[in-house]
């Protein structure tokens, strides 16, 4: 999950068109550099996955009120118009989203479950609580079983393979071919398949945030969906894992210490 929170950090400069910069020869970190509602729901997410220990419906409702409560403890994090909307009503519902939210989000799931199977499952009831359009699920699903697959030590030629049978995204291209004409886009379909490609094309965890920021668009989800993957494939340097706890405010390194804590227990 750190992974993922990095690479929304490293992203956050640059995201948007008129920030973007389509070039791998970039600050790492800079003084502009900061977490984003990316980082929010990765950690929101994660605890209500914890939470919900495994079953659907309770799971369901830890992660809506974890979403809930964490998006209210951050209100400027940078989040959209419906999903702003979403956090404050009454009685809130699912709103058909198929935006790339689903996807950044879900790291956790990825490393909490145990089969293939459950983190699929999982992965599906985090996206349900927003993003319930079938492109929407399909992003956290692919997400999540690539972070499972990667830390279960499956190869990137297998992960491309499960990737493009199970969810048909095409992971043919290359970053030289999206680079030129990608944009910002906040759609599960069109960011899920690039943030990956950006990890196959990697040959580090640092080159796989790299590759994702130079791509453009989205910058920061990009490379939250990518450095999830990237930290599961590659582990994450140490003194990148330093840097990034010392950018975050208490609460969320606590939060971040008992995702910890239940992966360990899980070993």
């Amino acid at each position: 999950m750190l992974g993922a929170i990095l690479g929304d950090i490293v992203g956050s400069p640059y995201e948007f068109d008129h920030n973007n910069y389509k070039h791998k020869d970039f600050p790492l970190l800079s003084e502009k550099s900061h977490f984003t509602d990316d980082t929010v729901m990765t950690l929101a997410v994660a605890l209500g996955l914890i939470a919900g220990q495994g079953d659907a419906q309770k799971t369901f409702a830890e992660v809506q009120h974890e979403m809930r409560n964490w998006g209210r403890r951050y209100p400027h994090a940078g989040y959209g118009g419906m999903f702003r909307r979403w956090l404050h009503a009454e009685n809130p519902k699912p709103y058909g989203s198929f935006g790339n939210g689903s996807a950044m989000r879900v790291s956790a799931a990825g490393w909490l479950f145990d089969t293939l199977d459950k983190t699929l499952e999982m992965a599906k009831v985090t996206a349900e609580v927003t993003h319930n359009h079938p492109e929407g699920i399909k992003g956290a699903q692919a997400t999540a079983a690539v972070i499972f697959l990667a830390r279960t030590g499956h190869s990137k030629p297998e992960i491309k393979q499960y990737v493009e049978q199970t969810f048909g995204y095409d992971l043919n291209r290359t970053c030289d071919e999206i680079r030129p004409t990608y944009h910002h886009v906040e759609t599960c379909q069109e960011t899920v398949p690039e943030a990956i490609i950006a990890f196959l094309e990697s040959v580090s965890f640092e080159d796989a945030l790299r590759n994702a920021v130079s791509l453009g668009g989205d910058s920061d989800t990009l490379a939250c969906i990518t450095g999830g993957i990237a930290e599961a494939f590659y582990g994450m340097p140490q003194e990148l894992r330093d840097e990034t706890l010392k950018r975050l405010p208490e609460d969320i390194r606590e939060g971040y210490e008992l995702l910890c804590f239940m992966i360990a227990k899980m070993i």
